[in-house]
């Protein structure tokens, strides 16, 4: 049987500091993530790789944050690269594979050393492609990379800065009457329901489980019989939240008809935010269009 704490999900994403990413104005930070995340599929080479591997650990290093958070729970992650790896080490066509440019590999992308060697047959027309398991090991890189790179945005930035962040990109777009305030808002309770669910799915876990539920014992029926006692309470304590909300939302006049949102700290974008956007974009433009 699972101990209780074992099913405690941690999902407050900000980590609280005062280091300059911290600091820096949520929009520099979603711009430069993007920025940094179409650096990473222009890149075909290793050293580029290397480049953004050591961009992306200077900037984790500035965030004062231990690397261990920030790959400690990426197992999801790893399963996934796993399964990527994987699959692009191994052919059930060799033949076809071995005509392919060993510099490129399989997926346009460099494959180092391992380009030269040739796919070592297993069994028949299937074996193991050195070429492949270089690209793989690639694309693994990659994701990797992609994924750290948004958890540094997401453990450095709150979820009201993002919110207010994304209503001001979408803030053009009121011109064509998009209910760009509606949007943000949505956006806002999605960002605050997800700790709201994981405290609502220990709380109700904890309860059944003192109660005796069987969530490893018997046959899967049982199973999914002793699971069904936990995820009923917790989507009606999910939809008595949204309705509490919902009158919260309403006493307070939300969706008035010519009432403008206001924000309770104001958003300047100031000259030093658009030098760090306007350097960040260099170094991602060169990284892509040289290496």
């Amino acid at each position: 049987m699972w101990h209780t704490a074992s099913m405690h999900i941690n999902v407050s994403p900000y980590i609280s500091g005062t280091t300059p990413i911290h600091t820096c104005d949520a929009r520099v930070k979603i711009v430069l993530l993007i920025a940094y995340s179409v650096t990473l599929f222009f890149v075909t080479t290793w050293v580029g790789l290397a480049f953004c591997a050591l961009l992306l650990a200077a900037t984790i290093a500035a965030t004062g944050i231990e690397a261990r958070r920030f790959f400690s729970i990426l197992i999801p992650v790893y399963v996934l690269v796993g399964f990527t790896v994987l699959f692009n080490s191994f052919s059930f066509d060799i033949a076809n594979v071995a005509q392919v440019d060993g510099s490129l590999g399989l997926g346009n992308v460099s494959s180092g050393v391992l380009g030269a060697w040739q796919p070592v047959a297993l069994m028949g027309s299937f074996g193991f492609v050195p070429a492949g398991f270089a690209r793989g090991c690639f694309f693994a890189a990659r994701i990797i990379l992609l994924v750290v790179a948004s958890l540094v945005v997401t453990y450095t930035t709150t979820s009201t800065a993002l919110t207010n962040a994304l209503g001001s990109f979408l803030r053009p777009l009121k011109r064509l009457r998009v209910p760009v305030d509606d949007i943000a808002m949505v956006f806002s309770l999605a960002l605050r329901f997800i700790p709201v669910t994981a405290e609502e799915f220990g709380r109700v876990y904890d309860a059944q489980w003192t109660r005796g539920a069987a969530f490893e014992e018997g046959s899967l029926w049982q199973r999914l019989r002793a699971w069904q006692t936990v995820f009923i309470p917790l989507f009606v304590g999910l939809f008595r939240r949204a309705d509490a909300l919902a009158v919260a939302m309403d006493a307070r006049c939300y969706g008035a008809p010519e009432v403008a949102r206001t924000s309770l700290t104001a958003q300047p974008f100031t000259a030093q935010s658009a030098i760090i956007i306007v350097v960040g974009l260099a170094a991602c433009t060169a990284l892509a269009l040289f290496l």
